[in-house]
């Protein structure tokens, strides 16, 4: 039985859009967890997955491993819908293949919405802007989340946008992971607080999957954030600081907790700039 606060939740993932734009290997129990975290159950979780069957007869590798994946995903409690890959040819003879899920996604994410309260589109496909008004107007909260390449109008349609590369442990390598050296983690985040006179700023990581994600003020208990002090020397040489602070640039660090001072951010790299 349905506990009384539970948020009814829609997942519906363009398995091929993600993994080919910086999300190979996702983790799709995180992606779960993610969804669910404002207290929500999973009424539809949809992934919708490319398989050529052209392929599949002749590499048996492709088709052992496709069906592997197909399995884990039900394992997750993911609806999975095979898309076959159409082959064509082009007017100069190219040969090409074709499995858009889009229309599929559309269709599915509207239809089953009376039965929503949040949905959730896991692609950086501008061609779902429409799909997100129209959730939004049957009175869903629609949230994007998506890696590299993502239509700028769909992140700003979206009621939120969450980078791939933010969400602890849904990317490979995973945030919280140990490095060698004591005491220190990988995490990735946004420098959202910089000041060129001092030489230093502040990094926002997510530290923990919770449903209030706009309490950035990490000083709060319920804030799902983590702050870390990070200085201009651990930067590249090459990166040009006088753009920061930048909340479109995601950045992959070392994280080191130094006693009675906090977090702090060392070795930063630039991983993706939106």
């Amino acid at each position: 039985m349905e506990r009384f606060g539970q948020l009814k939740v829609g997942v519906y993932v363009d398995v091929s859009n993600i993994a080919q734009n910086g999300g190979f290997g996702m983790q799709y129990d995180v992606l779960r967890e993610f969804a669910c975290r404002n207290n929500g159950v999973a009424v539809r979780l949809n992934a919708y997955v490319a398989y050529d069957e052209e392929m599949a007869k002749k590499n048996l590798d492709y088709k052992k491993k496709s069906e592997s994946f197909h399995c884990v995903l039900r394992d997750f409690g993911y609806k999975v819908i095979v898309k076959i890959v159409r082959w064509y040819i082009d007017e100069q003879g190219n040969k090409f293949g074709k499995a858009n899920a889009d229309l599929d996604m559309a269709v599915d994410a509207l239809m089953q919405s009376e039965r929503l309260d949040y949905v959730l589109i896991v692609s950086g496909d501008g061609d779902f802007v429409q799909v997100v008004r129209a959730l939004q107007n049957r009175g869903c909260r629609v949230e994007v989340l998506a890696f590299k390449n993502v239509s700028h109008i769909l992140r700003n349609e979206a009621d939120v946008f969450t980078s791939g590369y933010l969400v602890p442990n849904l990317s490979i390598p995973e945030q919280g992971s140990e490095n060698n050296n004591n005491n220190i983690k990988l995490a990735r985040g946004v420098c959202y607080s910089y000041f060129p006179e001092k030489g230093y700023g502040f990094m926002r990581f997510m530290k923990e999957l919770t449903g209030r994600l706009w309490i950035t003020d990490s000083r709060k208990t319920e804030s799902p954030y983590g702050t870390a002090f990070v200085h201009s020397s651990q930067f590249p040489d090459d990166f040009d600081l006088s753009i920061l602070p930048n909340r479109e640039q995601i950045f992959e660090f070392e994280l080191k907790e130094v006693k009675d001072k906090g977090w702090q951010a060392e070795k930063v790299k630039l991983i993706y700039h939106y």
